[in-house]
This record gives C-alpha cells, sequence and structure tokens, in this order.
C-alpha cells in the first residue's frame, strides 16, 4: 500500500513541474511598448548632449517590448511630440510661477523619425532624435516632449502608464567645462563689508554657450530667480594661456572684473576603481563686482565676489561614448 501511495506522490510531483514549465513557456504579460526614460525628482529625463555648434549631435532613446518572453512580431512604432503632456507637468509642479515652467524644445533644434521600427526576435530599439543646438539660451529649461502614439490600426499597444509611454526629455548640452561647480570657497560680499561673513552656495551650476565658453548667474543666484536671465556671467576658456575671460552683456548688472582669473585641469585615476578617471577644473583667481538691481524694488544692492570654483567629473574610461562614460 505504503509502495502505492509514493508512485501516486511522485506522478503529482511530476505533473506539477511539468505543468510550470509549460506555464513559463507562454507569454506572462502583454506586450506594451514603452521608452525607456526614468524620470527625475523634477520629473523630467535628464539627457547629456555634447555641444557641437558645427554640426547635429545623435541621441539613441530607447523603446522596449515588455514581456516574458522574446519579441515575435514585426512592429512599427509611430511617435510625435506631446506639448499637452508638457503643459501639465508645468502647472501640476509649479502652479503660478510660470517663470519656472519648462520650455517645449522648439523644432529648429531638433528632428526625429515619425515611425521606429522594433524587428521580430528583438525586445528593443533605438530611436535616433538628432540635436542642433547652436545659439541656443540656457537660461530657459527646455524639455523635449515625446509620445508613443496609440490606434487601432497599428500592431501594438503602448504601455497604460503614462510615465512609461511619455518621454520629457530635459536638454542638458554639455562641453568640457560646463557641469555643477562646488561652491563653498566662492564668497559673495554685500560692497564695503568684505571682512563680515561671506554669503556662499554649496553649487554653482555652469551652462553651455558655445563650446569653449559657459556661463553661470552672478553671485548666488540660480535657475529659481524669476529675473535669472539678467544676472549672465560669461566665462571663456583659453587652453593656450589658461587665462579666462570673464564679461556680462547686461550693462544695468554693473558687471566688473578686478583680477585676471585662470584655470587649470587636473586629472588623476581612482585608487580603488583602476577605469574610474577624475577630472577636475578648477577656476582660481575670480574677483568681480556686480549689482542686483531687481530683488528689491527701486534699490541697487552691490557686492563682491571673490575665490575659486571647482567641478569634478567622474569619467568611466572603458565605455567609448562620452556622454555615456562621464558619471552625471
Amino acid at each position: 500500500m505504503k509502495k502505492i501511495y509514493s508512485l501516486l506522490i511522485m506522478m503529482v510531483v511530476l505533473f506539477s513541474f511539468s505543468a510550470c514549465n509549460n506555464e513559463w513557456e507562454e507569454e506572462q504579460y502583454q506586450n506594451f511598448i514603452s521608452f525607456k526614460a526614468p524620470i527625475n525628482d523634477n520629473g523630467v529625463t535628464k539627457i547629456y548632449i555634447k555641444y557641437n555648434a558645427k554640426g547635429l549631435v545623435n541621441y539613441k532613446l530607447p523603446l522596449i517590448v515588455s514581456g516574458s518572453n522574446t519579441n515575435a512580431n514585426n512592429v512599427t512604432v509611430h511617435v510625435a511630440v506631446d506639448p499637452d503632456t508638457l503643459k501639465t507637468l508645468n502647472i501640476e509642479r509649479f502652479q503660478s510661477r510660470t517663470d519656472l515652467y519648462y520650455n517645449e524644445l522648439t523644432s529648429q533644434y531638433f528632428t526625429f523619425p515619425e515611425t521606429v521600427d522594433i524587428k521580430a526576435g528583438e525586445n528593443t530599439s533605438l530611436m535616433d532624435i538628432d540635436f542642433s543646438l547652436k545659439g541656443i539660451d540656457l537660461s530657459e529649461k527646455w524639455v523635449l516632449p515625446i509620445t508613443i502614439l496609440d490606434d487601432p490600426s497599428y500592431n501594438y499597444v503602448s504601455h497604460p502608464r503614462k510615465n512609461y509611454r511619455k518621454a520629457l526629455l530635459r536638454i542638458m548640452p554639455f562641453n568640457d567645462y560646463s557641469g555643477v561647480y562646488g561652491g563653498t570657497a566662492y564668497k559673495n560680499f554685500l560692497k564695503g563689508y568684505e571682512n563680515d561673513a561671506a554669503i556662499v552656495a554649496s553649487e554653482i551650476t555652469g551652462y553651455v554657450s558655445d563650446e569653449n565658453t559657459i556661463f553661470f548667474y552672478a553671485g548666488t543666484i540660480d535657475e529659481d530667480r524669476k529675473d535669472r536671465r539678467n544676472y549672465k556671467i560669461f566665462v571663456h576658456f583659453d587652453n593656450d594661456t589658461k587665462q579666462l575671460t570673464m564679461y556680462a552683456e547686461n550693462p544695468e548688472m554693473e558687471f566688473k572684473l578686478n583680477k585676471q582669473p585662470y584655470f587649470k585641469i587636473q586629472e588623476s585615476m581612482d585608487p580603488t576603481l583602476p577605469y574610474l578617471k577624475h577630472r577636475y577644473v578648477t577656476i582660481d583667481n575670480i574677483d568681480y563686482d556686480f549689482t542686483d538691481y531687481t530683488s528689491v524694488p527701486g534699490s541697487r544692492i552691490n557686492y563682491v565676489v571673490r575665490g575659486s570654483l571647482t567641478l569634478e567629473r567622474k569619467i568611466n574610461t572603458q565605455i567609448p561614448d562620452e556622454d555615456q562614460a562621464i558619471e552625471w
């Protein structure tokens, strides 16, 4: 009798394993189409594009077919610009602060195809977006909003979750000198009170102006200030002399450079990660005056700014594509 029970139990176990195996041979999910564009805390996806005023720069945005099995069909995905989603994001995130709204990237700066093919036997494809960013003003926050289109005639269904079927690409051009600088040694004083405590910001962002020029906002002004575009200070890097040309285009801010600033670049390999290179750009001998003429109506506040700024980039030398190699 015991032998019969043992045989029955063995048959049940074998049948169970067989049923499980057959189950996993079938598709467990729906084959939705989505972008690979994870959003950050601000509701957008930052993409870093090497600035090139002389030509196009290509960015490849991944498209994904969900599912437990390999995609079995040739799929033609239809994509388009999606201004409505960007408008909704701006209202929900910034409400009446229209000066903080993301701006839709205008068509003069990009092109992409209306359709992208995903081949049978492949679960991903790359959507080519070509950018031409010469002359772009980065005092505005530019976003390229893209969506996957649905239609009964298409042989696919986009992902039902909005943040999967849409991509809100925050455009971040970079050159060799742009990025987030440490600002603790960058000291701001009220003019005439240089011996008092300094005003400092932990970070100062340098934005691209051209291949060898960046701009940052005067003092501790940042991109959350309504009138930030009035306070741009441009910094041109001369690789031959290691000197900097600093200037402002707005005469109202009364920018005055007091000393000749210069820069240095240092590189070193990480002591524990041999593939990781550290590249430091240090701006020294900063000393300038400027006037804040808008924060207090009817008043002009004069500042002196002195000190240095340092940018660190961590570069994975095993990755050939520069935008991917930098650990942003």
